[in-house]
Protein backbone atom coordinates (compact mmCIF):
# COMPACT_ATOMS: atom_id res chain seq x y z
CA UNK A 1 0.00 0.00 0.00
CA UNK A 2 1.15 3.13 -0.42
CA UNK A 3 0.66 6.34 1.85
CA UNK A 4 -0.07 9.72 0.44
CA UNK A 5 -0.39 13.13 1.61
CA UNK A 6 -4.27 14.48 0.06
CA UNK A 7 -4.00 18.00 -0.61
CA UNK A 8 -6.96 20.03 -2.24
CA UNK A 9 -6.71 23.52 -4.21
CA UNK A 10 -2.90 22.72 -4.95
CA UNK A 11 -2.46 23.91 -8.15
CA UNK A 12 -2.34 27.84 -7.30
CA UNK A 13 -0.53 29.67 -4.62
CA UNK A 14 -0.59 28.31 -0.79
CA UNK A 15 -1.50 25.32 -2.42
CA UNK A 16 1.33 24.64 -4.20
CA UNK A 17 3.65 25.72 -1.66
CA UNK A 18 2.42 22.47 0.60
CA UNK A 19 2.99 20.31 -2.55
CA UNK A 20 6.09 21.37 -2.14
CA UNK A 21 6.79 21.06 1.07
CA UNK A 22 5.58 17.79 1.23
CA UNK A 23 7.07 16.42 -1.36
CA UNK A 24 10.70 17.83 -0.52
CA UNK A 25 10.26 16.36 2.52
CA UNK A 26 9.90 12.18 0.18
CA UNK A 27 6.26 11.91 0.97
CA UNK A 28 3.80 11.00 -1.81
CA UNK A 29 1.24 13.82 -2.81
CA UNK A 30 -2.11 13.14 -4.21
CA UNK A 31 -3.54 16.93 -5.45
CA UNK A 32 -6.47 18.08 -6.43
CA UNK A 33 -7.46 21.35 -8.73
CA UNK A 34 -10.83 22.80 -10.14
CA UNK A 35 -9.21 22.82 -13.85
CA UNK A 36 -8.37 19.31 -15.62
CA UNK A 37 -5.59 21.01 -17.88
CA UNK A 38 -3.95 22.99 -14.88
CA UNK A 39 -3.72 19.83 -13.18
CA UNK A 40 -2.05 17.87 -16.13
CA UNK A 41 0.31 20.91 -16.02
CA UNK A 42 1.06 21.00 -12.61
CA UNK A 43 1.57 17.62 -12.41
CA UNK A 44 4.20 17.65 -15.19
CA UNK A 45 6.07 20.23 -13.36
CA UNK A 46 5.93 18.67 -9.89
CA UNK A 47 7.15 15.13 -10.81
CA UNK A 48 9.93 16.94 -12.51
CA UNK A 49 11.19 18.43 -9.72
CA UNK A 50 10.21 15.53 -7.12
CA UNK A 51 10.96 12.66 -9.29
CA UNK A 52 11.45 10.40 -5.88
CA UNK A 53 7.73 10.54 -5.11
CA UNK A 54 4.34 9.57 -6.55
CA UNK A 55 2.80 12.91 -7.58
CA UNK A 56 -1.19 12.69 -9.10
CA UNK A 57 -3.28 15.21 -9.39
CA UNK A 58 -7.11 15.21 -10.26
CA UNK A 59 -9.57 17.42 -11.31
CA UNK A 60 -12.40 18.17 -8.20
CA UNK A 61 -14.85 20.45 -8.00
CA UNK A 62 -16.45 21.45 -4.77
CA UNK A 63 -20.00 21.89 -6.43
CA UNK A 64 -21.96 20.90 -9.09
CA UNK A 65 -24.07 22.36 -11.50
CA UNK A 66 -26.62 22.83 -9.19
CA UNK A 67 -24.43 24.51 -6.84
CA UNK A 68 -24.64 20.88 -4.36
CA UNK A 69 -21.89 19.37 -3.11
CA UNK A 70 -20.26 16.98 -5.57
CA UNK A 71 -19.96 14.22 -3.38
CA UNK A 72 -19.65 11.84 -6.59
CA UNK A 73 -16.59 13.69 -7.74
CA UNK A 74 -15.37 13.19 -3.95
CA UNK A 75 -15.96 9.45 -3.88
CA UNK A 76 -15.13 8.80 -7.32
CA UNK A 77 -11.74 10.32 -6.40
CA UNK A 78 -11.35 8.44 -2.52
CA UNK A 79 -12.84 4.89 -5.01
CA UNK A 80 -9.93 5.39 -7.81
CA UNK A 81 -6.99 5.81 -5.12
CA UNK A 82 -8.71 2.61 -3.81
CA UNK A 83 -7.79 0.76 -6.84
CA UNK A 84 -4.71 2.31 -6.86
CA UNK A 85 -3.63 0.97 -3.28
CA UNK A 86 -3.41 4.36 -2.24
CA UNK A 87 -4.05 5.19 1.17
CA UNK A 88 -4.75 8.91 2.14
CA UNK A 89 -3.40 9.45 5.43
CA UNK A 90 -3.08 13.11 5.92
CA UNK A 91 -5.80 15.46 4.54
CA UNK A 92 -4.76 19.12 3.87
CA UNK A 93 -8.03 20.87 2.82
CA UNK A 94 -6.89 24.26 1.54
CA UNK A 95 -9.42 24.73 -1.37
CA UNK A 96 -11.46 27.75 -0.78
CA UNK A 97 -14.38 29.95 -1.94
CA UNK A 98 -12.93 33.31 -1.25
CA UNK A 99 -16.34 34.58 -1.20
CA UNK A 100 -14.96 38.00 -2.46
CA UNK A 101 -16.88 40.96 -2.94
CA UNK A 102 -20.33 39.94 -1.66
CA UNK A 103 -22.00 42.77 -0.13
CA UNK A 104 -25.08 42.79 1.72
CA UNK A 105 -28.61 44.05 0.60
CA UNK A 106 -26.39 43.32 -3.12
CA UNK A 107 -25.44 39.66 -2.92
CA UNK A 108 -27.84 36.58 -3.64
CA UNK A 109 -28.47 33.91 -0.73
CA UNK A 110 -26.57 31.52 -3.37
CA UNK A 111 -24.06 33.50 -3.70
CA UNK A 112 -23.69 32.92 0.01
CA UNK A 113 -24.39 29.59 0.11
CA UNK A 114 -21.89 28.60 -2.60
CA UNK A 115 -19.58 30.01 0.15
CA UNK A 116 -20.64 27.68 2.83
CA UNK A 117 -21.35 24.71 0.65
CA UNK A 118 -17.27 24.86 -0.61
CA UNK A 119 -15.50 25.96 2.77
CA UNK A 120 -17.43 23.82 5.21
CA UNK A 121 -20.00 21.56 3.71
CA UNK A 122 -17.22 20.33 0.89
CA UNK A 123 -14.68 19.85 3.33
CA UNK A 124 -16.80 17.46 6.10
CA UNK A 125 -17.59 15.63 3.06
CA UNK A 126 -14.02 14.96 1.59
CA UNK A 127 -13.21 14.58 5.64
CA UNK A 128 -15.76 11.66 5.71
CA UNK A 129 -14.60 9.53 3.31
CA UNK A 130 -10.71 9.87 4.01
CA UNK A 131 -11.36 9.30 7.62
CA UNK A 132 -13.59 5.86 6.67
CA UNK A 133 -9.94 4.85 5.78
CA UNK A 134 -7.89 6.48 8.51
CA UNK A 135 -10.11 4.85 10.86
CA UNK A 136 -9.54 1.66 9.18
CA UNK A 137 -5.52 1.94 8.38
CA UNK A 138 -4.37 3.02 12.36
CA UNK A 139 -5.43 6.45 12.57
CA UNK A 140 -4.11 9.81 10.16
CA UNK A 141 -4.21 13.87 10.24
CA UNK A 142 -6.54 16.25 8.78
CA UNK A 143 -5.46 20.06 8.58
CA UNK A 144 -8.09 22.38 7.79
CA UNK A 145 -5.78 25.88 6.20
CA UNK A 146 -8.67 27.69 7.72
CA UNK A 147 -8.29 32.08 8.11
CA UNK A 148 -7.55 34.55 10.74
CA UNK A 149 -10.98 36.17 9.71
CA UNK A 150 -12.97 33.16 11.58
CA UNK A 151 -12.25 35.76 14.41
CA UNK A 152 -11.30 39.47 12.82
CA UNK A 153 -14.04 40.54 10.08
CA UNK A 154 -13.01 42.21 7.19
CA UNK A 155 -15.36 44.38 4.52
CA UNK A 156 -17.82 42.46 2.25
CA UNK A 157 -16.76 39.30 3.19
CA UNK A 158 -19.67 38.11 5.07
CA UNK A 159 -20.18 34.24 4.05
CA UNK A 160 -16.24 33.85 3.89
CA UNK A 161 -15.97 35.06 7.69
CA UNK A 162 -19.00 32.85 8.53
CA UNK A 163 -17.31 29.81 6.76
CA UNK A 164 -14.01 29.67 8.39
CA UNK A 165 -15.56 30.46 11.97
CA UNK A 166 -18.60 27.63 11.24
CA UNK A 167 -15.31 25.40 10.01
CA UNK A 168 -13.57 25.74 13.26
CA UNK A 169 -16.65 24.76 15.20
CA UNK A 170 -16.73 21.57 12.97
CA UNK A 171 -13.27 20.82 13.26
CA UNK A 172 -12.90 21.02 16.64
CA UNK A 173 -16.56 18.60 16.59
CA UNK A 174 -14.43 15.98 14.54
CA UNK A 175 -11.01 15.67 16.43
CA UNK A 176 -13.55 14.76 19.40
CA UNK A 177 -15.86 12.14 17.30
CA UNK A 178 -12.58 11.37 15.45
CA UNK A 179 -9.86 10.99 18.14
CA UNK A 180 -10.54 7.30 19.64
CA UNK A 181 -9.64 6.19 15.90
CA UNK A 182 -6.19 7.74 16.10
CA UNK A 183 -7.60 10.79 13.65
CA UNK A 184 -6.14 14.29 14.55
CA UNK A 185 -7.90 17.32 13.36
CA UNK A 186 -6.66 20.44 13.56
CA UNK A 187 -6.12 23.90 11.74
CA UNK A 188 -3.66 26.83 10.83
CA UNK A 189 -5.09 30.15 9.98
CA UNK A 190 -3.21 32.59 7.94
CA UNK A 191 -3.46 36.11 8.01
CA UNK A 192 -2.64 37.95 4.68
CA UNK A 193 -0.25 35.96 2.55
CA UNK A 194 1.89 37.10 -0.04
CA UNK A 195 0.19 35.62 -3.02
CA UNK A 196 0.10 36.00 -6.98
CA UNK A 197 -2.53 38.95 -5.93
CA UNK A 198 0.05 41.08 -4.57
CA UNK A 199 1.92 41.36 -8.02
CA UNK A 200 -1.00 42.00 -9.78
CA UNK A 201 -2.16 44.27 -6.73
CA UNK A 202 0.93 46.05 -5.49
CA UNK A 203 -0.82 49.16 -4.44
CA UNK A 204 -2.82 48.13 -2.36
CA UNK A 205 -1.57 45.18 -0.55
CA UNK A 206 1.45 47.30 0.16
CA UNK A 207 -1.09 49.69 1.86
CA UNK A 208 -3.55 47.59 3.15
CA UNK A 209 -4.02 47.52 6.91
CA UNK A 210 -3.68 43.95 7.72
CA UNK A 211 0.03 44.41 5.70
CA UNK A 212 1.17 46.10 9.39
CA UNK A 213 2.04 43.12 11.72
CA UNK A 214 3.77 43.15 15.07
CA UNK A 215 6.65 41.03 13.12
CA UNK A 216 6.54 43.56 10.20
CA UNK A 217 6.55 40.76 7.94
CA UNK A 218 3.40 39.13 5.55
CA UNK A 219 3.18 35.61 5.87
CA UNK A 220 4.21 33.45 2.80
CA UNK A 221 2.68 30.51 0.61
CA UNK A 222 6.10 28.64 2.68
CA UNK A 223 5.50 29.82 6.21
CA UNK A 224 1.49 27.83 5.82
CA UNK A 225 3.25 25.21 4.57
CA UNK A 226 5.51 24.78 7.30
CA UNK A 227 3.15 25.15 10.02
CA UNK A 228 0.62 22.59 7.82
CA UNK A 229 3.62 20.26 8.02
CA UNK A 230 3.71 20.69 11.53
CA UNK A 231 0.68 20.49 12.77
CA UNK A 232 0.15 17.16 10.59
CA UNK A 233 3.78 15.24 11.12
CA UNK A 234 5.09 16.56 14.23
CA UNK A 235 2.34 17.75 16.80
CA UNK A 236 1.58 14.01 17.22
CA UNK A 237 -0.74 14.39 20.52
CA UNK A 238 -2.44 17.60 19.25
CA UNK A 239 -5.99 17.77 17.94
CA UNK A 240 -8.74 20.40 17.83
CA UNK A 241 -5.58 23.15 17.70
CA UNK A 242 -5.50 26.47 15.84
CA UNK A 243 -2.18 27.62 14.85
CA UNK A 244 -2.31 30.61 13.59
CA UNK A 245 0.43 32.85 11.27
CA UNK A 246 -0.99 35.69 10.50
CA UNK A 247 2.75 37.97 12.29
CA UNK A 248 0.77 38.57 15.04
CA UNK A 249 -2.35 40.70 14.02
CA UNK A 250 -4.47 38.34 15.96
CA UNK A 251 -3.00 40.36 19.04
CA UNK A 252 -3.28 43.38 18.33
CA UNK A 253 -6.75 46.15 18.33
CA UNK A 254 -6.00 47.85 15.52
CA UNK A 255 -2.72 47.66 12.86
CA UNK A 256 0.52 50.33 13.72
CA UNK A 257 0.86 52.27 10.76
CA UNK A 258 3.47 54.21 10.38
CA UNK A 259 3.31 57.79 9.39
CA UNK A 260 4.69 58.82 6.11
CA UNK A 261 6.91 61.94 5.84
CA UNK A 262 4.95 64.13 3.05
Amino acid sequence: MIKAVLVTGACINTGVDIVNKFAGEGYNVIFTGRDEKTVKEMQKKYAKVFSNVTILGYALSSLDKDDKVNQLGIKNLFSDLDKKNIYINALILNAADQGLNQKIFESSIKDFSRVINTNVIWNYAIIEEGAKRMKDNGGGSVVLVNSNTAYRAIPDRIAYEASKSGQLGMMRGLALDLGKYGVRVNAVLPGMIKTDRWDKNPEFYNNAPSRFTPLQEVATGADVADAVYFLTVSARNTTGAELTVDGGNMIQLYPIIPRREK
